[in-house]
């Protein structure tokens, strides 16, 4: 059998700047990962955003990670070369009735640190953002876009080069407390035994807990798998900023935004749909329903500019209906599992927050 110091599951971007953050001070680091590449999972498909941190509760893990995060990223990027664009986000209300959940977000942006946000009334939006309808908007200049493949790669190249033995294709089949740690049985007979486990399996990152005997219902650590469509406009693009919606009390998104890339292109997303498969496909008949979530926002849009883009599933804590929940980052030794560290529902901001996760993970590893 095996030895080694830590065993990181899962090569998302989290499990992947997890795996480069640890290799700077330690050895005998393994990145397990099921797929045959990097970031096959949630890391892939998403808006590749990078969030100034303004959604999120006071004193959460979301809010501080995504603050923290947001500013090692756009060093990261400018370090390593990895593509990205401070573009900004416009967050705007249709009518006046929208604009006191807007001054709350305002509120909590500040709360948590975020700095740059400011006003802008119809003048001022005409003259930023003139195809855009609303009454009022709030500006975030932090906000940004990034080549999420690009900060993959360059974290997997960092990781390799401290050592990490990154193995694809190696799917966890279990996981036993013996020996002094932990042995995984890895498909095919392999096993492999860790002084101490990273869970960063992402969609499947209750699985992994559960395979070390936690209890998912009575910890909370069940996860709901949410479907997000995206729709590209196949137009001109008409926007030079993020430009998002207010999103509604109690909901598990952001609302439908609009979204650039940084080759230019337009799209719309993500919509939200809990789902109990993993189902990547885009139903053309649900570009009708798009249409209607955006055609107050963007007048000018017809339903025949929109075409099906990318899908993303997203690994929430909360099943429909429920109030929204905060990331879990939690080292297991209160549940008789030293050494064991789990990462569930690292959904969004999760690719903002990835450096300020590793950062975290890496004070609660021996």
């Amino acid at each position: 059998m095996d030895k080694t110091n830590v065993v990181i599951i899962g090569a998302g971007v989290v499990g992947l700047a997890i795996a480069a953050e640890l290799s700077k001070e330690k050895q005998d680091i393994v990145l397990l990962e099921k797929e045959s590449s990097f970031g096959q999972g949630s890391s892939s498909r998403n808006s590749e955003v990078i969030h100034a941190g303004i959604y999120y509760p006071k004193d959460s893990l979301k809010a501080e990670l995504c603050v923290t995060g947001s500013h090692l990223l756009y060093e990261y990027c400018a370090q390593k070369n990895v593509p990205h664009k401070k573009l900004g986000k416009i967050i705007v209300a249709l009518d006046l009735g929208e604009i006191s959940q807007l001054e709350k977000l305002c509120r909590m942006g500040k709360d948590n640190g975020v700095t740059g946000l400011g006003w802008m009334d119809q003048r001022q939006l005409a003259e930023y953002e003139p195809e855009v309808k609303a009454v009022r908007a709030l500006y975030s200049p932090q906000t940004g876009i990034i080549d999420s493949h690009k900060l993959m790669k360059v974290l997997e190249n960092q990781a390799r080069e401290n050592g990490v033995l990154i193995a694809y294709g190696n799917e966890l089949r279990g996981i036993s407390k013996e020996n002094g740690g932990y042995v995984l049985q890895i498909k095919g007979q392999e096993t492999l035994l860790a002084e101490q486990v990273i869970n960063a399996a992402g969609l499947f990152s209750d699985r992994v807990a559960a395979m070390a005997g936690i209890d998912l219902n009575k910890q909370g650590y069940q996860l709901y798998f949410c479907k997000g469509e995206y729709f590209s406009y196949t137009g001109k693009p008409f926007i030079k900023h993020l430009v998002y919606p207010v999103p509604e009390r109690d909901t598990v998104g952001l609302g439908v935004h609009a979204v650039l890339d940084l080759a230019g292109n337009l799209k719309f997303g993500p919509s939200v749909e809990y789902v109990e498969d993993l189902d990547y496909s885009v139903s053309p008949d649900h570009c009708r329903a798009f249409w209607e979530s955006i055609h107050t926002l963007f007048p000018q849009i017809k339903e025949s500019d929109l075409a099906p883009d990318q899908a993303g599933i997203r690994p929430k804590l909360q099943g429909p209906g429920e109030a929204v929940r905060d990331f879990v980052i939690r080292e297991e030794s209160s549940l008789d599992l030293p050494g064991f560290i789990n990462l569930i529902g690292i959904e969004s901001p999760g690719l903002t927050a990835c450096l300020a996760i590793a950062r975290r993970v890496s004070r609660l590893v021996c």
